[in-house]
């Protein structure tokens, strides 16, 4: 039975789609832009150009042969991968990867640990898969979980990870991000010990060299103008605040004292 169409105007994906499709042995259709796609069809394979021009709800745009992963998984669904872990490994950007039984699906480089927009559409986009997240870069870690837990709920499982050795050495512009990147798929690869993300983030107890060590970086990051308050530091430790939040905090609280003064 047909559940494969092609749907583009773009003869380069065309070409990708109807080879990997022959490879295999999946049958489609071939249609134009506009043509009615027939009943039995499950997915359309498009174009990112001709994306919004295709009126069906399960679309896939196939920039290079790749895409199988993403049909087979719609086609076929948690049969395909046995295991399907999201692995995040955390820090100021933080590196994710998509691992389903020891293979690589998907890599991203986030903006921050906040922006979890990307980890929310992985889990919709793959059914029944688990969070894995590496054990450092703690403050970075724990903002990032209290973002997850503003959606998913603080009971939602977590698998915790030591990311010791995850990292590896890399050379040139752009290494820092790939780092993060392979450091991640690492952390998709390892065992971990599954717990709550109420687990994970519960505690106030803050070293006192965690709060110097925020302090230096608000300095650092600011050019040396301000100096964050160890109770804002604290609140950055916890993963209440970013550190960019507490900087803007204390710099509110120095223009309203320079005020008060020349008042």
């Amino acid at each position: 039975m047909m559940r494969v169409a092609i749907v583009t105007s773009d003869p380069r994906v065309y070409y990708i789609a109807a080879k990997v499709l022959k490879e295999n042995k999946i049958p489609f259709y071939s249609l134009r832009l506009g043509d009615e796609i027939p009943f039995d069809v499950e997915v359309v394979l498009t174009s990112e150009k001709d994306f919004d021009k295709v009126s069906f709800p399960n679309k896939i745009i196939v920039r290079d042969e790749t895409f199988i992963d993403e049909l087979l998984l719609k086609l076929e669904g948690r049969s395909k991968f046995k295991n399907v872990f999201i692995a995040i490994d955390p820090g100021e950007r933080p590196g994710v990867s998509v691992v389903a039984d020891n293979r690589v699906l998907e890599v991203y480089h986030l903006k921050s640990p906040r922006d979890i927009n990307v980890i929310l559409q992985l889990l919709e986009k793959y059914p029944g898969a688990k969070i894995k997240i590496g054990h450092g870069a703690k403050r970075h870690r724990v903002l990032m979980l209290k973002s997850l837990a503003k959606i998913l709920g603080e009971d939602y499982p977590i698998i915790i990870v030591n990311e010791r050795g995850t990292t590896p050495r890399v050379g040139g512009v752009e290494a820092w991000a790939i780092q993060d990147i392979v450091a991640s798929i690492n952390i998709g690869l390892r065992e971990g010990r599954e717990t709550t993300i109420r687990e994970l983030v519960r505690g106030d107890k803050v070293t006192k060299g965690e709060i110097e060590n925020i302090k230096a970086r608000s300095r650092i990051l600011s050019g040396g103008k301000i100096t964050i308050s160890s109770e804002l530091a604290r609140e950055v430790a916890l993963g209440n605040l970013t550190i960019e939040e507490a900087i803007e905090i204390q710099k509110r609280k120095e223009r309203w004292k320079d005020d008060t003064r020349e008042e």
